[in-house]
């Protein structure tokens, strides 16, 4: 319980260093030098790129420069893909309202991922059969599940520990609502609340379970071991935390996702 609260990695990057910022410029950079590339060609006596051609290239020196300042992989396939798909949508004549529409879906269901590098992440009924069978038994326990999203694993573990009190908190206002309006048609006595994990006392709780992203493992950790309490549990499916070897390890025999467990 040694590292405090206020550890630098406890918090989020600064919003320019956000990873979609990156993509953006780098997004950018790759038009010019693909540009700057047909200029050449045409110089050298070469016929000029077509726009098919111009958007593959885009595409190719985005992924190459992604990969150079090691981003994730997903950032690599976003760049390479996304100029070719540009192409095909503006080949459709798509009314501007639904770029509108799309637009603001996405940004109610995804919210602050460009910030936090957390995206929407379902879990499924494996990962909850694997949480339930680590909540202590024989007493009531609180239970929080950070970027509870939708709400399947709260309104699950609910229903099965209904002496015990189980929270999720999510910061996007899609997911929120959903997992409220589940609640509230299940009659379930479980609790959602939209607001940032990174704000709560984990050491108000027995049990922290979190599906959140690799990029944000060491912040949970740091702020795991500054506020939980000794004897309490946090839960990570499918992302371990890099140099904290896990207390409990639960994996499906069919090599599926781990879910990795700390006692605090």
């Amino acid at each position: 319980m040694s590292e405090p609260e206020n550890h630098p990695a406890a918090g989020r990057r600064p919003w320019w260093q956000a990873p979609a910022l990156r993509a953006l410029l780098l997004f950018a950079l790759a038009l010019v030098g693909a540009n700057v590339l047909d200029v050449l060609f045409q110089r050298a006596g070469l016929a000029p790129l077509s726009p098919l051609q111009t958007a593959l290239l885009h595409g190719v020196m985005a992924a190459l420069l992604a990969r150079l300042c090691r981003m994730a992989i997903w950032w690599w396939l976003i760049l390479l893909v996304f100029p070719v798909a540009t192409l095909g949508v503006a080949q459709l004549h798509v009314p501007p309202w639904v770029f509108l529409a799309v637009f603001l879906f996405m940004l109610v269901l995804f919210w602050s991922t460009f910030r936090s590098q957390v995206p929407f992440y379902p879990s499924g009924q494996r990962a909850w059969d694997a949480v339930a069978g680590l909540l202590p038994e024989g007493q009531p326990i609180r239970f929080m599940d950070i970027g509870s999203g939708l709400g399947g694993a709260v309104l699950d573990l609910s229903r099965r520990r209904p002496e015990s009190e189980f929270t999720g908190i999510e910061i996007a206002p899609l997911p929120w609502l959903v997992s409220r309006v589940r609640a509230m048609l299940a009659g379930d006595r479980c609790r959602f609340v939209r607001g940032d994990y990174l704000r709560l006392d984990f050491g108000d709780y027995d049990v922290v379970f979190a599906y959140l992203s690799p990029a944000a493992m060491e912040a949970l950790w740091h702020k795991a071991r500054a506020e939980m309490r000794p004897g309490t549990l946090l839960l990570s499916y499918e992302f371990h935390i890099p140099g904290a070897a896990p207390d409990v390890v639960v994996a499906p025999e069919d090599g599926g996702r781990v879910l990795h467990g700390w006692r605090m």
